[in-house]
């Protein structure tokens, strides 16, 4: 078995692919008209987010047998051209899992308690404590739009702060738990105080939160975003903080980042100037889920599941 390893990932796909006598390339330098020609023979491609594997590229790999993509999203992976070639997918969103989940919950407790403010302010010898009051997550309303397994690692540690958390998912249903109740799209509109986005980046969730999405809503409500940028539209987003619909934005991932989530183009988007001065907006660059713990983690998950596969 020859597997070529194109992004930068955990070296234990490399340790353990050598360990069952499996021939192993680096191709994290090659250029798209190099991995084209480089592919032919191989059986499987390790990949993160910066690799687009559409058809086009994809038929180049008249050998391949499977995909390993650390993490949970594969909108850069064309499945449909993946299952009439019977190549396997595996991804592993049990990985990091937890490490979102906290990641979420740093930053709801970061904006309901102004710590970034206040941490800033007692630096610079400013000693505001009716400034700072802040808000309980206690006796609210937490609502998920998407319950796979970043969902369910946020519901279950949302549990432990009393709060009624409430989820919404499309394709999966009865789900409801001791911690979590499923509901409507309706009901959710009803009775949010916070919503968090836990889905996946398909035609139908690009832009999915709009100004029509947003002003279905009966009530003000805090914004969580840390699954995919583009599922949020930014300008609609930042009208609704200016009106005070949306009340507070806990944002992981932004519509305007690349492809491979390595970058954000900033410069002279007039949202994100207004957006990055508001208190009530919390900012990270793509980092939920992306712990020491977590690479380690996606890795070994996808590791076993390859193994188990292939009956090594």
């Amino acid at each position: 078995m020859k597997v070529v390893i194109l992004d930068n990932v955990h070296p234990i796909f490399e340790k353990t692919f050598l360990s069952w006598g499996w021939e192993v390339v680096s191709g994290q330098k090659w250029s798209i008209k190099n991995y084209r020609k480089k592919i032919n023979n191989v059986n499987g491609i390790v990949i993160r987010s910066s690799v687009l594997l559409n058809q086009q590229n994809l038929s180049f790999a008249k050998n391949l047998k499977f995909i390993a993509r650390p993490g949970s999203g594969l909108e850069n992976i064309d499945l449909e051209y993946c299952k009439k070639q019977n190549i396997e997918v595996f991804r592993s969103p049990e990985g990091n899992r937890d490490a979102l989940a906290e990641h979420v919950m740093g930053m709801v407790l970061m904006l309901n308690n102004h710590l970034f403010r206040a941490n800033t302010q007692v630096k610079e010898s400013i000693w505001n404590r009716e400034g700072n009051r802040g808000y309980e997550l206690m006796g609210k309303t937490f609502a998920l739009i998407g319950f796979g397994f970043m969902g369910e690692a946020l519901a279950k540690r949302l549990s432990g702060f009393g709060v009624n958390v409430i989820a919404y998912d499309k394709y999966r249903k009865n789900f409801s738990s001791s911690y979590v109740k499923e509901v409507s799209l309706e009901e959710l509109f009803e009775s949010a105080d916070y919503v968090s986005l836990h889905t996946p980046l398909t035609n139908e969730t690009i832009g999915l939160v709009d100004k029509k999405f947003i002003s279905s809503f009966k009530k003000q409500f805090v914004l969580i975003n840390s699954a995919r940028g583009k599922s949020v539209v930014l300008n609609d987003l930042v009208d609704a903080l200016l009106i005070g619909k949306i009340s507070g934005a806990c944002l992981d991932v932004l519509e305007l980042e690349s492809n491979s989530f390595e970058n954000v183009n900033l410069s002279l988007n007039k949202s994100f100037e207004i957006l990055k001065k508001m208190d009530n907006v919390i900012l990270s660059p793509h980092i939920a889920g992306w712990t020491h713990e977590a690479k380690f983690k996606m890795a070994d998950f996808l590791v076993k599941k390859i193994k188990d596969k292939f009956q090594l």
